[in-house]
């Protein structure tokens, strides 16, 4: 997301632009469940697993101050922030509202799939983002040991894995119309860090040699 002005003055960090809508996502939620019901386990479970997810994201700052300042510092514009309310607030809500309007029993089969993927791609995320937050905090340049060492992007991986659970939960295959745009999201994001990297890091073509991009041995 592009930095960008305002005529009317406003101006507000993309970061906090997303913790709003992170908000918003949990009240979008809350509402759904109010108006649809628990009619299975599906519901608690998406309820339980999504509102988690939001909640450890605002956490996860209060925690580790450091962090909050490396990622999304960029001013946003009045109609970027309220963009960035109905993408990330609204429409990453979208599979609640499959999971809500299911009224097929969930088996234990998607249980099975779907909690791993979620639990699996909550470490992974948080796990890479505290690692790169300490390497950088002590002074490294290019952090590809530990998590990052045969994936360049673990975390958008660790992402996407989360996202695609909640839409495993939810049912639907409308449901993985989310997952499937974050992905595109990462790609343009992926091409542009890799860009960056090499232009910055003398050791970038190594490193690019013995790791995958996104998934690993893969791509």
């Amino acid at each position: 997301m592009q930095t960008t002005t305002d005529k009317s003055g406003f101006q507000i960090s993309q970061l906090t632009a997303i913790n709003i809508a992170k908000v918003i996502t949990i009240l979008c939620l809350i509402i759904l469940s109010v108006i649809y019901g628990f009619q299975d386990q599906r519901q608690v479970i998406y309820l339980c697993l999504h509102i988690s997810y939001c909640s450890w994201w605002l956490l996860e700052q209060w925690l580790f101050p450091e962090r909050a300042q490396q990622i999304f510092n960029e001013k946003v514009g009045i109609l970027a922030f309220i963009a960035v309310l109905l993408f990330v607030g609204v429409f990453y809500a979208l599979p609640g509202y499959f999971a809500f309007t299911n009224s097929h029993p969930i088996s234990y089969l998607t249980i099975a799939i779907a909690l791993p993927l979620y639990i699996f791609g909550s470490l992974i995320n948080t796990g890479a983002d505290v690692q790169k937050m300490v390497a950088k905090s002590m002074g490294a340049s290019l952090v590809n040991d530990g998590i990052w060492r045969f994936v360049r992007h673990i975390n958008y991986l660790g992402d996407l894995m989360r996202y695609t659970s909640f839409s495993v939960i939810a049912g639907s295959l409308w449901a993985f119309i989310l997952p499937c745009i974050i992905t595109l999201l990462y790609l343009q994001r992926i091409s542009q860090k890799e860009e960056a990297m090499a232009a910055k890091y003398p050791d970038f073509a190594t490193y690019k040699q013995n790791s995958s991009r996104l998934l690993p041995g893969i791509w």
